[in-house]
């Protein structure tokens, strides 16, 4: 019996189907209709620089706090997780989302969860808005130069972590009133403690949030930043 041509061999080591393989590889299947959308504007050709303002600077700000910014072979992913109760909290970032992006985002809810998540794909998303990807655990987050110079941005931008990782609380039996700021980095709450003092609050800090308790000045800070009003 003779023997089979391909005895001893797979697809990934005879020399003849591994040509083949690798041709196939580089086919572009979708490179017309991509190209089609372009023409179209339903695809971007060109990711030019974000508008510097107000909507930026929250949007860095929510996605600092509960955001996640992940890499893929051909666009980065930016994920931001609500709480599916806030209702107000998804639609105003679903907002932001597309005002800044000019993309309307995808808004699922999370099996087996209390979790929302507003979701876009594009290219280069880490990069404009100054996030790497992946964790920030041990992020060293700098604030940039346009938002520190600018009451609003600043203001803005507190907003946006505020939303993510704030909390409002009234004791009444203590008469105690709070504002916090809750996050695991260091450098995050030595950002949101010297952003909150240069505002003209007397925040104090602990490992792991940034506190106000004097009344008026919760109060102050809560209307400043228009905390949870939708």
């Amino acid at each position: 019996m003779g023997k089979g041509w391909s005895k001893g061999l797979t697809k990934d080591t005879h020399p003849s189907i591994l040509r083949i393989a690798e041709a196939r590889r580089r086919i572009d299947n979708f490179r017309s209709w991509r190209e089609r959308m372009k023409k179209e504007g339903k695809i971007k050709s060109e990711y030019p620089l974000l508008n510097r303002n107000g909507d930026l600077a929250e949007l860095i700000g929510v996605t600092l706090g509960d955001g996640h910014i992940g890499r893929f072979p051909r666009c980065d992913c930016l994920r931001v997780t609500a709480n599916s109760a806030n209702k107000g909290f998804i639609q105003r970032y679903t907002d932001l989302v597309e005002i800044v992006f000019g993309k309307v985002p995808a808004v699922a809810k999370v099996k087996s969860s209390k979790a929302v998540t507003i979701t876009i794909y594009e290219r280069h998303i880490s990069k404009r808005l100054g996030i790497p990807h992946g964790s920030r655990h041990d992020l060293h987050y700098i604030l940039p130069n346009w938002i520190q110079r600018n009451k609003t941005h600043v203001i803005r931008f507190l907003r946006g972590l505020y939303e993510a990782e704030g909390s409002y609380s009234v004791h009444l039996p203590t008469y105690t009133h709070k504002f916090q700021f809750a996050n695991v980095n260091p450098a995050l709450l030595n950002l949101v403690f010297r952003l909150v003092s240069r505002l003209g609050f007397h925040p104090h800090m602990s490992p792991r949030q940034v506190q106000l308790s004097r009344k008026a000045e919760v109060q102050n800070l809560k209307n400043l930043l228009e905390f949870r009003r939708y």
